[in-house]
C-alpha cells in the first residue's frame, strides 16, 4: 500500500537527532562480502530500503545472512551461484551494480541487468565499463542486459573518465582479489569509499590513497572474512543541520565526524547559520535571518556533494537574493524545485543543471509530488518551512535513504505522520 508524509509546517525546530549508518558505505561493503567465504560481519547498518534491497540481492544469490541484533549482521557468501541473479531485484536498486566487481573477480563472467535507483537523469555505467576494458575485461551490452568476461588482465593502470563513485568502488572491489598493484586514477574520495578501502585493508588487500585523487591497490587471490562498523551518514547530518537554519531552529546531530562535512558547514556558516562542533556531534543554530549567498556549486569530494543540493535548494528559498544552484551531475536533479515553485518558491530554471533561486519566499503548503530520495528530503524542509498543510507522496524514495525520518524529525518538534493512501 502506497503510503504518504502529512506536515504541518511553520514551526521552528529544536532537539538532538542520532545519524544512522551511511547507506553509500553499506551498500559496496555488503559487495565485499561476496570476495570471500569466510564470514563477515558488518555493523551499524541503517536499516532502511536500499539496504534490505542489497541484502535480497545477496539471499537470491544464496548468501546466509543471520541477524546477530537490530543493525550488525553476519554473511557469509560461500556457497553464492550467478543462476540466482534476480532481475527484479537489481533493477529496483542503482547500487545493485556494486555486485559486478567482486563477482566478476570471483567467478570471471557475469551477466547483469540494467540496474535501477532515483529518476534523476541518465546514470549509464559508462565509467564501470570503460575502467574494467582498461584493465582487460570483455563487455556486451544484449537489450537489457550487460554481460562482462575476463579475457587477459594486462593493465595495471586506469584513468576514469569521471569522478564516479560507484565506478571507483567497483574498480577497488575488483582489483583487491587481483595477483598485482592496481592504480586508479581520477577516483573519488568520499569518506563512504574510503570506508570501502579501510574493509578491503582489513580483508587482505593494501589499499592506498594518494595525492591527485589515486589509489593504489594491492590485491591478494584469498581474501579473508572481517568485522566492520559503518561509519555515520554525512549526508543524513548535513540534512538536519541544513533544515535548523531553514527553519530557524536549534539541531544537534550525534554520532557523527565533522571532518566529513567540512565544506558543507562552511556553506552553512555562509547562509549566517551558527555551527559548534564537538567531538561526533555538530549543533546548527538557525538565525533570525539568512545571508544572501551568490552561488551553490556541486564538486566531487571534498567538493558540495551533489546528496546535499537539493536541501540547499530549500534553504536557499528562505535567503536574501538570488542563488545560483548548479548541479552538473544529474539532469533531473533538479526537478524538485518544479514542485517548490508550486508551493511560492520564485525560481527560474535556466537549463536542465542550473536554477535561479530568488528569495525570502514564503512558502504554503501543497499536495507535492515526490521524485525521487534527495528531491524528496529537500521537499520535506520545504514543507517544514510552509505555511499550512502539505502532503508528500512516493516517499518510498525517501525510505531508501532516511532511516525513520518521520520519527527523528517528531523527536525534534515537526508536526509530521505517515498516511496510508
Amino acid at each position: 500500500m502506497e503510503e504518504k508524509f502529512l506536515i504541518k509546517g511553520g514551526k521552528k525546530l529544536k532537539g538532538e537527532i542520532e545519524i544512522s549508518g551511511c547507506k553509500n558505505a553499506a551498500t559496496p561493503i555488503l559487495a565485499a562480502t561476496l570476495l570471500t567465504e569466510e564470514d563477515c560481519i558488518i555493523d551499524n547498518l541503517p536499516l532502511i530500503e536500499d539496504i534490505f534491497s542489497m541484502i535480497e540481492i545477496l539471499q537470491n544469490l544464496g548468501a546466509k545472512i543471520e541477524w546477530q541484533n537490530k543493525k550488525r549482521i553476519k554473511v557469509n557468501t560461500k556457497n553464492i551461484n550467478l543462476k540466482n541473479i534476480n532481475k527484479k531485484t537489481i533493477q529496483k536498486l542503482r547500487s545493485s551494480i556494486l555486485i559486478l566487481g567482486p563477482l566478476l573477480a570471483r567467478f570471471g563472467k557475469i551477466e547483469l541487468p540494467q540496474p535501477g535507483g532515483c529518476i534523476i537523469g541518465s546514470r549509464p555505467i559508462d565509467a564501470h565499463i570503460r575502467g574494467l576494458e582498461e584493465i582487460g575485461v570483455k563487455s556486451q551490452q544484449n537489450k537489457d542486459y550487460y554481460s562482462f568476461q575476463i579475457k587477459e588482465i594486462k593493465n595495471n593502470k586506469i584513468t576514469l573518465p569521471e569522478f564516479s563513485v560507484t565506478a571507483t568502488e567497483n574498480i577497488l572491489l575488483f582489483s583487491s582479489i587481483l595477483k598485482q598493484t592496481t592504480t586508479l586514477k581520477i577516483a573519488a574520495i568520499e569518506p563512504h569509499v574510503q570506508d570501502l578501502a579501510l574493509v578491503l585493508n582489513k580483508m587482505g588487500a593494501q589499499i592506498n590513497l594518494l595525492p591527485d585523487h589515486t589509489f593504489q591497490i594491492k590485491g591478494k587471490e584469498k581474501l579473508s572474512g572481517f568485522y566492520h562498523s559503518i561509519i555515520s551518514d554525512p549526508v543524513e547530518a548535513g540534512t538536519y543541520l541544513i533544515l535548523a537554519g531553514a527553519t530557524g531552529g536549534e539541531i544537534k546531530v550525534k554520532k557523527i565526524n565533522p571532518e566529513h562535512l567540512a565544506i558543507v558547514i562552511e556553506k552553512l556558516q555562509e547562509f549566517g547559520i551558527k555551527i559548534i562542533e564537538k567531538k561526533n556531534e555538530i549543533i546548527a543554530i538557525g538565525p533570525k535571518k539568512l545571508k544572501s549567498v551568490s552561488k551553490i556549486q556541486t564538486l566531487p569530494y571534498p567538493g558540495l556533494p551533489t546528496d546535499l543540493q537539493c536541501a540547499f535548494g530549500a534553504l536557499a528559498t528562505q535567503s536574501p537574493g538570488a542563488t545560483l544552484i548548479h548541479d552538473p551531475m544529474y539532469e533531473g536533479r533538479l526537478k524538485y524545485l518544479e514542485e517548490i515553485n508550486r508551493m511560492g518558491g520564485n525560481i527560474i530554471f535556466c537549463d536542465p543543471h542550473r536554477a535561479i533561486i530568488t528569495g525570502p519566499t514564503h512558502l504554503f503548503g501543497r499536495d507535492i509530488k515526490n521524485y525521487d530520495l534527495r528531491g524528496g528530503t529537500a521537499l520535506i524542509i520545504a514543507a517544514l518551512i510552509a505555511q499550512g498543510e502539505s502532503t508528500i507522496d512516493n516517499i518510498y524514495q525517501i525510505d531508501r535513504g532516511y532511516e525513520k525520518i518521520e520519527t527523528k524529525l517528531r523527536k525534534i518538534g515537526a508536526n509530521i505522520k505517515r498516511i496510508k493512501i
